[in-house]
């Protein structure tokens, strides 16, 4: 199973659209996380367009969204249970999303907030955080995320332009 991993989007206009680059980079995946920071729906209608969509909402998404999507979520996929949360920004934002998760026996912790990617395993668990596919800040580039599920959970960074 491949899943594409995305966060803090930050999309402000319905006008705009997501790169070109993401729905290449998503070509072929069986589902779609994002890890909040989504701001306005039409970023996850466009996801639509590629594959099925579960989302959380981030610090920056309005009450309506959190009401909507929650801020934390566990899923099961090919077996793997996967946490995903936004993530908050005191400290090492994956050892806050570890928090959230560190009763709940999770092979993997999807999360966003740092705009910085991150895909390593941590005492069995994969931490996996995207970056951001349209505000780098200081990363030297945009990018988003696969998890590849078979018997394992491996993530995949993908740098766009």
């Amino acid at each position: 199973m491949k899943i594409g991993v995305i966060s803090d989007t930050h999309m402000k206009s319905p006008d705009k659209l997501l790169p070109n680059a993401v729905f290449l980079a998503f070509e072929g995946v069986d589902m779609i996380l994002h890890a909040g920071d989504i701001l306005i729906e039409e970023v996850l209608i466009q996801l639509e367009a590629i594959a099925p969509v579960i989302a959380v909402a981030g610090n920056n998404d309005s009450y309506e969204l959190y009401q909507k999507l929650g801020f934390r979520k566990i899923i099961t996929v090919g077996g793997k249970r996967i946490g995903m949360t936004h993530g908050v920004s005191r400290g090492k934002t994956y050892m806050n999303a570890y928090s959230e998760f560190m009763e709940d026996n999770v092979d993997c912790i999807v999360y966003g907030h740092s705009h910085i990617p991150h895909n390593e395993v941590i005492n069995n668990i994969l931490f996996f955080n995207p970056g951001s596919a349209t505000q780098r800040r200081f990363q030297p580039r945009h990018s988003v995320g696969i998890l590849h599920i078979d018997q394992n959970i491996i993530g995949e960074i993908i740098y766009i332009d």
